[in-house]
């Protein structure tokens, strides 16, 4: 893997190498089409269920990618991460199948499912103020103290390369895709996936969506550069996060590939995660839903007769759950 930015230096070649590297710890996951939002839209709506990896999360690709190009002295130390859970979530995973110690920081923000699961795979979970930055502050001073590796979430270029075998996958299963909707948070699923699809046919539209609420990335696009924002409560919580002001991948991949931005209202996403459950079958995470909320809420402006949003993790509180489909049966936002 190149590690220079110059023109944000991450391949197709990169993504194959990706491809071939992960197989033996990840599964291609299945594609479904949708067919009340088929209806609803004019098109057919594809939803690419990465929920359905083992840690519930497409998270495992990029971790993955990354873990299993270290050296064995670096395996030999551990790995540490800083996290809003489902990366955690995927690093301990990895760690666990390739029998090397795993240290993950995590904010306080972070659901006790994602805590709970982390702590299940046998890794080591430090709980560090309020935001992500502050858990990222903690990992770095693990890499100094213990020598660990910090295998972080976004902002590498092994990362960005495994969340881009979604693309690969996408493009095996919708040769004539016109246009892909994904969650942004820390850029690496959209950066990775982008990259894929460009390549692949430059027409493809890239929609990126995000909360309304503390959308960094999002915000980080209108300002030209990296900003800091304070996190919010979201049922989203899977796109919290910085991005890092001294970003050297992700935004400016994210900044040369969408097309197109959409937020939606945190009763959307309820809507969203309703929907998944009600005609899918399927429990969803906040983040996961923002995609099918987007397309509920008709905020979707564009042509297209084959279109695709990524279900992206299903690490949401049982809790969370019952609580929007008791509001949503009583009064419900958005009727399908």
């Amino acid at each position: 893997m190149n590690t220079g930015t110059e023109n944000h230096r991450v391949t197709m070649q990169d993504v194959w190498e990706a491809k071939g590297r992960i197989k033996s710890i990840v599964n291609k996951t299945p594609l479904i089409q949708s067919p009340l939002l088929s209806e609803k839209m004019n098109a057919s709506i594809y939803l690419k269920l990465e929920n359905m990896h083992e840690i519930g999360a497409f998270k495992v690709r990029g971790a993955a990618n990354k873990m299993m190009t270290l050296s064995n002295e670096e395996k030999a130390h551990g790995v540490t991460t800083f996290s809003t859970g489902n990366h955690g979530l995927a690093v301990a995973y990895v760690a666990k199948q390739l029998g090397i110690r795993a240290v993950i920081c995590i904010s306080n923000r972070v659901p006790n499912a994602k805590v709970h699961a982390i702590q299940r795979l046998d890794a080591e979970v430090v709980k560090v103020g309020d935001s992500q930055d502050d858990a990222e502050k903690h990992c770095h001073k693990l890499e100094k103290t213990e020598k660990l590796t910090v295998i972080k979430p976004f902002d590498d270029p092994d990362i960005i390369a495994g969340q881009g075998t979604i693309g690969i996958e996408l493009i095996e299963d919708i040769p004539a895709i016109d246009a892909a909707i994904i969650p942004l948070s820390g850029g690496g699923l959209f950066a990775g996936i982008g990259r894929a699809l460009k390549a692949y046919n430059p027409k493809i539209r890239l929609i990126g969506v995000s909360m309304e609420e503390s959308a960094v990335m999002a915000e980080s696009l209108k300002a030209g550069k990296p900003i800091t924002m304070p996190e919010s409560d979201t049922l989203a919580d899977s796109l919290l996060g910085g991005i890092g002001l001294q970003n050297a991948y992700t935004f400016p991949m994210v900044q040369e590939l969408i097309d197109d931005m959409i937020y939606v209202t945190e009763e959307e996403i309820a809507a969203g995660m309703s929907f998944i459950l009600d005609q899918h079958r399927l429990v969803v995470e906040g983040a996961a839903a923002t995609g099918v909320a987007a397309m509920l809420s008709n905020k979707c402006n564009f042509q297209g007769k084959h279109i695709v949003t990524i279900v992206t993790g299903n690490n949401v509180n049982t809790s969370v759950v019952s609580d929007i489909l008791s509001k949503q049966l009583n009064n419900p936002v958005i009727r399908w």
